[in-house]
């Protein structure tokens, strides 16, 4: 006979308790947490392409890898942080946490949740596989625009780019059924006297991530569907020189893949909203306006996809249309940037590894949110379009803001997941080699930007290479910094000091359960009559339990 799950899931000192990560799971923790490891491999090894990527760039020669190799190296590494690391593992943490922050039992569609992550692995699988072909991997970068991604060799049509968009479209139909299971679970799920405004900002940046992902995200999968026929069965969608339009595809492409930003922000930016009040004591600096910024966030961010293609021959109206809303989002990313600052104000700060990390990944969001107005202006965008100006900026919100956040939620919520403590001294060296390598990375690529050196290339004009050795310097750093995290989080998962629920004194739901939680995650379904983030009276409970003032009637 089978063992019980809940026994399994329950115990965690069990000698076997590991096995069920290894399985088809339920349970929405352990969902959460295969997600998590799984993504932060594919982090390694898209980090590692990164570095053969900077190798390559230490000289202006190419002489480290050929061309067609260097394109698919930079056309892997972007798939891969972005659709197999960002945003799935965003959709872990928000698989463990979503469900315990609003009091619910699991997610709203358990067996679909568990389908919407294990469709991951193959795809996964499948898009590094295009490694062994003959022709090697998809070369047209991941955004893959056609004319180029149709130019396959005659007569092949299994080839790099036909499995990467396979794989792609396996990715989306994954995403859209994970958005659907957690629009339904926030919207229905929560707890008694879980209000909207009582629920906490992370989980209203899910909501809105994971309603773009309902709106936006089809979009892209259609257009990856086409380019397909287009590829493989002689359709001519995007073929120019056969009546059809590549411009369509980049109004589909962009139309999620701009929106795709916030997606991964979103969540990131909820990270910092639960972590800056923790460990610095003081209530949360304008709750309700930072949960509608996040909103407004989605919704304008839906308007702004032709801010990317500024130089493929839109009209004028098209781009003053375009540049006025890019601009306008830095309208609620605002709202958060001010809430943030006014929570730590005169705070009594605790500088722990989650909040060196949530400041750092703060701080580094205003420098790329000040380039991301620049970019919006239309004369500033054509002057550096298709420059290195705009693979800095891109990387200062997508690593030095999104993925510090998701150091800060790993190493924040660490305990409650594993019910161990980590070494805060090897979390502390962890961050200063992050936060150092990151800036040396990708702040050497604005000056480059700005001088005109294009990206996408693997040679360039020696008057390039000081700027462009210092970045290849902080990315070998960067990649060192990973070695601590990892020796840290695997050692302390299995030899750490055991956790006790509420390590940090935090508010939330979460904290009230033991740590891990059980399988059902609370004993009893909690009733919410306080909003979050009060720090300022330790008798100010967020939650009550039934039985502390409710008849067992209402209770029924």
């Amino acid at each position: 006979m089978t063992r019980d799950v809940e026994s399994i899931a329950g115990a965690s000192e069990s000698g076997d308790d590991w096995r069920r990560y290894f399985s088809f799971s339920t349970d929405h923790k352990v969902i959460g947490v295969q997600y998590m490891v799984m993504t932060f491999i594919f982090f390694l090894i898209g980090g590692l392409l990164a570095m053969i990527i900077r190798a390559e760039l230490l000289t202006p020669e190419s002489n480290l890898v050929d061309r067609p190799l260097y394109n698919g190296l930079f056309t892997m590494h972007g798939t891969i942080m972005i659709f197999l690391w960002i945003i799935p593992f965003n959709a872990g943490l928000s698989n463990y946490l979503v469900p315990l922050m609003i009091g619910a039992r699991d997610m709203a569609f358990p067996l679909l949740n568990a389908i919407s992550f294990w469709i991951l692995p193959p795809a996964g699988i499948l898009l590094l596989s295009s490694f062994l072909l003959p022709n090697g991997p998809a070369q047209a970068g991941w955004w893959s625009y056609p004319p180029v991604s149709l130019q396959a060799p005659p007569g092949q049509i299994i080839n790099g780019e036909f499995i990467w968009i396979v794989s792609l479209v396996l990715i989306g139909i994954s995403s859209i059924m994970g958005a659907v299971n957690f629009v339904t679970t926030i919207f229905w799920m929560r707890a008694p006297g879980m209000t909207f405004f009582r629920m906490p900002v992370f989980v209203w940046s899910v909501f809105s991530a994971q309603i773009l992902q309902l709106v936006n995200l089809p979009s892209l999968t259609g257009a990856f569907i086409l380019l397909l026929f287009d590829l493989a069965f002689g359709t001519q969608f995007f073929k120019p020189l056969d009546s059809g339009d590549p411009i369509i595809y980049q109004h589909l492409f962009w139309f999620y893949s701009h929106p795709a930003v916030y997606i991964m922000a979103l969540p990131a930016f909820g990270i910092i909203a639960e972590v800056l009040p923790a460990f610095s004591r003081n209530p949360l600096f304008g709750y309700r306006s930072l949960a509608i910024a996040s909103l407004g966030i989605a919704f304008v961010s839906i308007f702004v996809w032709v801010h990317h293609m500024f130089t493929s021959a839109t009209p004028g109206w098209m781009r003053m249309f375009f540049m006025g809303t890019s601009m306008l989002v830095a309208i609620p990313t605002g709202v958060k940037a001010f809430g943030w600052t006014a929570t730590v104000w005169k705070g009594k700060l605790h500088l722990e590894s989650p909040m060196l990390f949530a400041l750092g990944g703060a701080a580094m969001f205003i420098f790329g949110g000040v380039t991301g107005v620049m970019l919006a202006a239309v004369p500033f965008d054509i002057h550096v379009n298709n420059t290195y100006f705009v693979v800095g900026h891109f990387h200062y919100i997508v690593f030095n803001t999104i993925t510090m956040a998701i150091f800060a939620a790993i190493y924040y919520w660490f305990p409650k997941i594993t019910g161990r403590m980590y070494a805060e001294g090897w979390g502390k060296l962890h961050f200063w080699l992050t936060f150092i390598g990151a800036n040396v990375t990708f702040f050497s690529m604005h000056p480059l930007g700005l001088q005109g050196m294009l990206r996408r290339v693997s040679s360039y004009d020696p008057q390039y290479q000081g700027w462009n050795v210092i970045a290849s310097l902080g990315s070998f750093l960067l990649g060192v910094s990973t070695l601590p995290f990892i020796a840290n989080i695997v050692g302390s998962w299995l030899y750490g000091p055991l956790a006790v629920n509420n390590p940090w004194h935090a508010t939330g739901l979460e904290w009230t359960t033991s740590s891990p939680p059980p399988r059902d995650n609370f004993e009893e379904i909690p009733i919410v009559n306080r909003p979050p983030y009060d720090y300022g009276d330790p008798k100010y409970s967020v939650v009550e339990h039934p039985h502390q003032h409710e008849s067992e009637e209402h209770r029924e």
